[in-house]
């Protein structure tokens, strides 16, 4: 049966917003939004809107929403050019990784979730993999690559719940693929990276444009050009224009597309040059792939109601810790004191535990236990079992089918791997071993947000395909690395092991608030397996502290390792803390005492990005990370 961009429709893409009306300090005062900015200054100034709000990773690409806005485009356009942007930008992103989104849709006031997350190829199974000496699929290469999920979820979101055409949306990100001037961190992240991208042909004649010189990667401002993957963007709107000519819909026109990169002439080339540098995705693979449209999860802190998309991605330990966090007080903790950073650390443990035993593609069996795992009861059975006065270094998963009426199918593994927790312990990493590990746990992408005055709310976090990528021939697409976040071993996770057509779970994980029944809050960070760690903590500034959306962005906060990283070699390191420079020194002892291992960063709080709707004034506020090249254009 013929597929097309309509029936793969399940969910949609998020509209960071939030709306602050008289926030509460930490002291507990109601101020108003223009005396708060007199208590405290934040280092980038908060972002006001009233027509229309467009945040994202790079100043270029925010830009480019800004351009749909004044095209009279919703925040689903101008949220869907700067995800086309930072995409040919290389913002630790490409055309070949996934995109996943949350909407707000005002017309039917539901939040929709948007999968455009890719699938592991036809010959993609633990045998192939072990065969080659590996104990979880590579984290770079032709052989970490999951179906390209960007394009078409992309193409799905402007679609179903855009209005301008594709040509209008794609127009910045081929200019920008002529050639664009550059910046200093992607130039240079090239230019670290080289000695691997010369392993593939296509990604070193892109990327390298002075081979032989002691520099071989572009410089800062210099005009970096990709003609290959212009010619492949010009291809999919001479598809839409095509079919618009033929008279057909503007859906139709775009789902045209559509068929051209997962069918037709753009995916032969993809697919070849794949196989050509030994990679495993076929033309079937990419022909049976579909963006879904799905219902998203949910759970109430304190009256909030919080949304996260499914258990394909870690979004639902977020609402867990939440649901752990409702039995503590933790404005009379006091932010960031010991306490605090204690149970919030070890809610998160609990919650991540969960994560890295339960959560999968939920539409591969066996079914992952969302009731019982998002059960308020299992929750308070959990709290129950928190430590106070230590670090609980072999925290592991609880049992979630009670709380949901069933029996657990993996109780043997799950008592295997609580066994091996209290017998085992994590080596102490050499710090070069701790560094490189340090690095791939936290690996940003990039967050894309936006906003309108009709309502539509949009976060993005789209990821994959970061540099070192290994890019698809006379495609100029740069591969998914995503096949690295599946195991092998079905005793870490039975719900994640590498199957073929299944979406590896996932860190990007893009999230939205209401209060009072109306939108409040959206929010998404880039970073690995610290975003839901960095999300929580937003939240909970805003929520128990009173912080405006920028304060909260800039505030400083913390990170645990004891989780299992996502990528490479899955490892964890418990008991390590990444904490804010700013730290007291009581506190700092406090910590140590209770058994961490603490480490110190000037900057703590995560490339967040939000949008706050104001409903009180009718405005939207915007908060954007202080470090790194967030930027936001509001009008």
């Amino acid at each position: 049966m013929k597929s097309s961009l309509r029936a793969a429709v399940l969910t949609s893409t998020v509209a960071v917003t939030m709306i602050m009306t008289q926030p509460d300090t930490a002291l507990g005062q109601a101020v108003t939004p223009a005396v708060a900015r007199s208590i405290a200054k934040t280092q980038k100034p908060p972002l006001h809107g009233k027509h229309w709000m467009a945040i994202t990773g790079k100043p270029l690409a925010a830009t480019a929403g800004a351009m749909m806005f004044q095209r009279g485009g919703n925040a689903v356009d101008a949220a869907c050019a700067m995800l086309a942007a930072t995409s040919t930008m290389w913002d630790v992103l490409s055309w070949g990784g996934e995109t996943q989104a949350l909407i707000y849709d005002p017309r039917t006031k539901k939040v929709i979730a948007i999968n455009g997350l890719g699938i592991a190829p036809s010959g993609a199974t633990p045998e192939f993999f072990r065969k080659q000496g590996l104990e979880f699929p590579p984290a770079y290469g032709p052989l970490a690559a999951v179906t390209p999920g960007t394009p078409g979820g992309l193409m799905l979101m402007l679609a179903e719940y855009g209005t301008l055409s594709l040509g209008d949306v794609l127009g910045p990100s081929i200019e920008l693929a002529d050639g664009y001037p550059i910046d200093g961190e992607t130039a240079d992240n090239i230019e670290r990276w080289k000695e691997k991208l010369k392993e593939w042909p296509y990604s070193k004649q892109v990327m390298l444009p002075h081979l032989g010189d002691a520099r071989e990667a572009p410089r800062a401002g210099e005009i970096f050009r990709q003609p290959d993957l212009a010619a492949t963007l010009r291809k999919l709107v001479d598809a839409e224009k095509t079919a618009l000519a033929a008279g057909r819909s503007r859906k139709e026109a775009i789902q045209a597309a559509y068929d051209r990169f997962y069918r037709g002439d753009v995916a032969q080339e993809f697919v070849r040059s794949v196989q050509e540098q030994g990679g495993l995705i076929t033309l079937d693979d990419l022909a049976k792939w579909r963006p879904l449209v799905e219902e998203p999860l949910t759970t109430s802190y304190r009256g909030i109601d919080v949304y996260k998309l499914d258990t394909w991605t870690q979004g639902p330990a977020l609402l867990q810790s939440l649901n752990l966090l409702e039995h503590f007080d933790l404005k009379a903790q006091g932010y960031n004191s010991a306490n605090y950073i204690h149970t919030v650390y070890q809610a998160m443990n609990l919650a991540f535990a969960d994560r890295d035993f339960y959560y999968g593609d939920p539409n591969f069996p066996p079914d992952e236990p969302r009731k019982g795992l998002l059960s308020k009861e299992y929750a308070k059975s959990r709290a129950a079992t928190m430590r106070m006065d230590r670090n609980d270094a072999i925290a592991g998963p609880g049992d979630p089918y009670p709380f949901q009426g069933g029996r657990n199918p993996h109780a043997e593994l799950l008592e295997k791997q609580r066994r091996a927790a209290v017998s085992a312990s994590s080596p102490e990493l050499s710090a070069q071993a701790h560094d490189a590990f340090k690095q791939g746990f936290q690996s940003g992408t990039t967050t894309v947000v936006s906003a309108d005055a009709q309502g539509w709310l949009v976060a993005m976090t789209p990821s994959g395909g970061w540099i070192p990528a290994t890019i698809a021939g006379r495609t100029g697409i740069g591969l998914s690395q995503r096949m690295q976040s599946f195991v092998l071993d079905p005793t870490l996770n039975p719900y994640n092991v590498l199957e073929p057509g299944k979406r590896p779970r996932v860190t990007l994980t893009p999230s939205l608030a209401f209060k009072d029944g109306q939108p409040w809050l959206a929010f998404a960070v880039q970073g690995g397996d610290s975003q839901d760690q960095n999300l929580l903590q937003f939240f909970l500034n805003v929520v128990e502290f009173g912080m405006t959306p920028q304060e909260a962005a800039e505030a400083a906060n913390f990170n645990s390792f004891q989780m299992r990283s996502s990528f490479d070699k899955h490892e964890s390191q418990p008991g390590r803390i990444v904490l804010n420079e700013s730290i007291p020194q009581w506190v700092r002892r406090e910590l140590v005492q209770r058994g961490y291992k603490p480490e110190f960063e000037a900057r703590t709080s995560g490339p967040i990005n939000a949008i706050l709707l104001d409903h009180a004034h009718g405005t939207m506020w915007g908060g954007s990370s202080n470090h790194g090249e967030d930027y936001g254009v509001a009008w």
